[in-house]
């Protein structure tokens, strides 16, 4: 009696849940893979996830409506039946889990790894909060990708524009700047400050694409110091990105006036120069003090010791160690 109770009440209650539950779960399935891969660079994710709630719900009113025919469907189920449905169920929420981007499960979290790296991310930071008269004054081999940010803040306000520093502290979501000009138009920046070498890929661009639309922004432009790959270009002229590569930046700088990058790195003096000096510096040392003569027969020159007192020492030292008193 217990057991034919315990079918009835599985056939009427367990058995049509699960069913609801592994459709939905196969919906969310279907929507994460079909957003992620296709529609992630025209709809925000908030949008995305209304879309989703809206679609589980139309599905639970459906499957209440037709409660009854969904308990016809499963009278044949077993208890194997069951245990298949919640592997599946299981199965199909860790597949959607794995469709989601990895940013996208780890936002505003950066990578030690990635963070040491010296082609793939931007120039570290020299120096700690430092001020913009330092940052004006600074070529950008100089600069973090901080400063290279507070740096084209300071350019865009003094363009007219009013300028939001969203990027702050690295979690920027693909916009480092919101600037709005005096109609109120507002454009999303990404700024990189990458070596010569390491030009920007066009993954940045798709991540630029898709988060501008989170800042309520129209128009988006990519700036770097150095350049864009050719792939990124084509997907850049495709979306409407706006770039800037390090030639045109460094020319609006300069243009600009304010920017005057004096630390550029000093050539090496070479070692053959340095030699010659320091040879030439010996001879005139020794044409000061001919009188003196070493025993080797090589003129000896004025040196001093530890303590500061002074004594006359073989020019050719340390082949010589001959010394004599004044």
């Amino acid at each position: 009696m217990n057991s034919e109770l315990g079918q009835l009440m599985n056939q009427a209650l367990l058995y049509p849940v699960v069913f609801i539950a592994v459709s939905i779960a196969l919906f969310s399935l279907i929507g994460v893979f079909i957003y992620y891969r296709i529609l992630a660079k025209w709809i925000p994710e908030k949008l995305a996830s209304m879309i989703w709630f809206i679609g589980a719900v139309f599905i639970l009113i459906k499957c209440t409506d037709n409660y009854a025919e969904i308990q016809n469907m499963t009278k044949s189920w077993t208890v194997a039946n069951i245990i298949i449905g919640f592997i599946g169920l299981i199965v199909l929420i860790s597949i959607s889990v794995v469709l989601i981007p990895k940013k996208k499960r780890s936002k505003g979290k950066k990578s030690v790894n990635n963070s040491s790296s010296s082609n793939n991310t931007q120039r570290p930071r020299m120096a700690q909060n430092r001020s913009d008269d330092e940052i004006l004054h600074s070529s950008f081999d100089r600069l973090s990708g901080a400063e290279f940010e507070r740096l084209l803040a300071l350019y865009f306000r003094d363009q007219g524009y009013k300028v939001h520093e969203v990027g702050v502290g690295g979690k920027d979501g693909g916009v480092d700047l919101v600037i709005i000009d005096q109609r109120g138009e507002k454009t999303a920046v990404q700024a990189k400050c990458y070596a010569e070498h390491n030009n920007v890929g066009v993954q940045i661009v798709r991540e630029l694409v898709g988060a501008k639309r989170n800042h309520d922004c129209i128009l988006s432009l990519l700036i770097t110091t150095s350049d864009l790959t050719d792939p990124a270009k084509k997907e850049a002229e495709q979306f409407k990105v706006d770039y800037w590569h390090g030639a045109l930046v460094e020319q609006k700088l300069k243009a600009w006036g304010k920017w005057q990058p004096t630390n550029k790195k000093q050539k090496a003096q070479p070692v053959k120069q340095i030699a010659r000096e320091e040879i030439q510096s010996a001879q005139a040392q020794a044409s000061s003090s001919k009188e003196t003569i070493c025993s080797c027969g090589a003129p000896m020159v004025m040196r001093k010791g530890r303590e500061g007192k002074q004594f006359f020492g073989c020019s050719t030292f340390p082949k010589c160690r001959h010394t004599k008193s004044v």
